[in-house]
């Protein structure tokens, strides 16, 4: 079986890229088999209008590599749009104009999310599994010292357990202060692509705008920023994918409205349109024990604009680490054959998106790419990645000539 058949209809392997400073340079995204990249304007601050010249000139770098600028990750939602604040004309004429200059462009695929004050959250960046590849991890004992001893948020207590809060107490008196200082950055500075130096205190700032913004609040600021900026999506073109909450629950005591199957089905029906559609992350979805994926993946097919696949181990105690690409709690065989399904339905509907584009995410830090970690963004070293890639290329490749042997008999 040729992996260049266009017979196939495989899945379009793409790889994150943060832009000229990335370590992972796109001449090596190239030597990985992707065709694309999920890429972002990194350098523009939140709320402001992308210009034109800009997007331009960052596609003609990624084409001059030999790849496609597939997917925008992300065209990042203000602050002040998921609190409901400040200018908020100004914020959606910005953000309906980056999607036509985009769009102007031939990048028609625009990821973003509505979590509150931090992106994702994890609280080991480098766990060493027992292969001696090291991996992203969410422990809610060690997220309890952060909010309790930390962050001094008040009535933190009260959402976790009597074990959770005992462990982070004990674990939290064991590291010493440069140990804790450490930490605490990499909870509170993980923006992708920008580091921000944020501190306690401006956490503090932010969460407390939150005060009185419940699910009910944050989804109705969801709606009209939808009711903002999918008509100018749907005028060029653009089909907008939120990302699911990471992780899929409440952090912080904030609200939480891209968690599950409920919430994907009132954003989707917030703006009945093509415009409005989601990034299917198995990956954040998955660390929810009560997601069903491939019953969700099935469900919202029809409306996946982009895919991150992943997979995370889920543990007794309420964390998870991240796994395998074809190990932990996904079934990536059940995923990876309803987005095929999907595309086999799309293709002959004549649907001018019909190839789903996925990327690989969240890879092990392995061999080489472990002395290198710390000029790396965590989870995004290139061998582990394209490991990634690699295992899930040769699923595809497994389940299309399952296809064609039944087919066959």
């Amino acid at each position: 079986m040729n992996l260049t058949d266009p017979d196939l209809h495989l899945l379009g392997e793409g790889f994150r890229w943060y832009g000229p400073a990335d370590p992972v340079p796109l001449a090596h995204i190239r030597q990985t088999g992707a065709s694309c990249v999920f890429t972002s304007l990194h350098e523009i601050p939140y709320g402001e209008l992308w210009p034109r010249e800009a997007i331009r000139a960052r596609r003609e770098i990624i084409e001059a590599a030999g790849l496609r600028w597939a997917a925008v990750e992300s065209v990042p939602v203000h602050e002040d749009i998921k609190t409901g604040r400040g200018d908020l004309d100004r914020l959606f004429q910005n953000y309906a104009q980056t999607l036509r200059n985009l769009a102007a462009e031939g990048i028609t695929t625009v990821i973003y999310n509505f979590m509150p004050v931090l992106d994702w959250v994890r609280t080991e960046m480098r766990m060493v599994l027992p292969d001696g590849s090291e991996c992203l991890r969410f422990d809610p004992a060690q997220f309890s010292a952060f909010e309790i001893h930390a962050l001094r948020r008040p009535g933190a207590e009260a959402d976790y357990t009597a074990e959770q809060l005992e462990r982070g107490a004990s674990w939290w008196r064991s590291l010493s202060q440069p140990a804790r200082d450490a930490f605490v950055a990499n909870v509170i500075d993980v923006f992708p692509g920008v580091k921000w130096g944020l501190t306690l205190d401006d956490i503090r700032a932010m969460l407390a705008r939150y005060d009185g913004i419940d699910d009910d609040r944050l989804r109705a600021n969801f709606a009209r920023f939808l009711d903002a900026v999918t008509p100018a999506a749907e005028e060029v073109g653009v089909r907008m994918a939120v990302h699911p909450d990471d992780p899929p629950f409440s952090v912080l005591g904030l609200p939480r409205i891209v968690s599950t199957a409920e919430d994907v089905r009132a954003i989707l029906a917030m703006a009945d349109s093509p415009a409005n559609g989601l990034c299917f992350c198995t990956g954040s979805f998955s660390a929810r024990p009560s997601n069903d994926l491939p019953a969700m993946c099935k469900e919202f097919a029809p409306r996946i604009h982009a895919v991150h696949l992943r997979s995370t181990q889920r543990l007794p105690d309420g964390s998870f680490y991240e796994a395998d690409h074809l190990a932990g709690s996904v079934d990536m065989p059940a995923i990876v054959r309803e987005l095929l399904d999907e595309q086999d339905r799309r293709r002959p509907a004549g649907r001018g998106d019909w190839q789903l584009t996925f990327r690989p995410d969240h890879g092990h830090t392995m061999m080489d790419d472990l002395a290198k970690a710390d000029g790396i963004t965590p989870g995004y070293s290139a061998l582990g990645r394209m490991r990634g890639l690699a295992e899930l290329r040769g699923l595809m490749l497994g389940l299309r000539h399952a296809e064609r042997t039944i087919s066959s008999r």
